[in-house]
């Protein structure tokens, strides 16, 4: 018998429980979960390891580009019609110099009604601004009448194209020239609208004190 401290001899060492499933677990971290351990294949020591398979990352799609179509602009106005009042008359364009743009300035003196350049043109979104004279030296001007208009009553716009704009009357205003309505004619508006506006007498007398504004749509 030996002593406490010697040598066990005839015996061998034991394995440490899991020694190999911890081998080949490290090898298939090392490999990144792609290579396998020779052994846990059944190869023989030193033999080739199979080739990593590697898979490419996913392809980023690259943004796709859309030209949208740009909307044609809407030619200048140069005709208009109210059935309901009889009109038939020519646009010409009202330069910011001319235009009654606070419903104060001076029109020109013409029987035909005259487009406000300043406004966007009949059909664009915004208020579109015709303007014309109650009468003239000659007679009835192409807003004599104005004031008849009503509720529902259509005013046709042509533009130099060919193409029509077409309205809807939804209010009509009796102002004096001092209580003009500037934030109503004027100001934005979510759509295409008309404004039709009188510009009183031009026969060489003072201008009427009451003016005639149509509010259409």
């Amino acid at each position: 018998m030996t002593g406490g401290n010697g040598p066990r001899s005839g015996r061998t060492p034991a394995r440490r429980p899991g020694g190999r499933a911890a081998i080949i677990a490290a090898l298939l971290f090392i490999g990144g979960g792609t290579a396998v351990a020779a052994g846990a294949l059944g190869q023989q020591p030193g033999a080739a390891l199979p080739a990593a398979s590697v898979s490419a990352p996913p392809s980023v799609a690259a943004p796709l580009l859309i030209d949208l179509p740009t909307a044609a602009p809407v030619e200048l106005p140069v005709s208009v019609e109210i059935p309901a009042i009889d009109v038939e008359s020519e646009v010409f364009p009202l330069g910011a110099g001319d235009s009654a743009t606070t419903g104060t300035g001076p029109c020109p003196e013409h029987e035909d009604a005259a487009w406000a350049s300043g406004s966007p043109r009949p059909g664009e979104r915004g208020p579109a601004v015709l303007e014309g004279h109650v009468d003239t030296a000659a007679g009835p001007s192409a807003f004599h009448d104005l004031g008849e208009l009503e509720v529902g009553d259509r005013v046709e716009v042509t533009r130099a194209d060919g193409t029509m704009a077409d309205f809807a009357v939804y209010e009509t205003q009796l102002v004096l020239g001092d209580a003009f309505p500037t934030s109503a004619v004027y100001g934005d508006t979510a759509g295409p609208e008309l404004r039709l506006i009188t510009c009183g007498s031009s026969d060489g007398e003072a201008h009427r004190p009451i003016e005639v504004v149509v509010f259409a749509r």
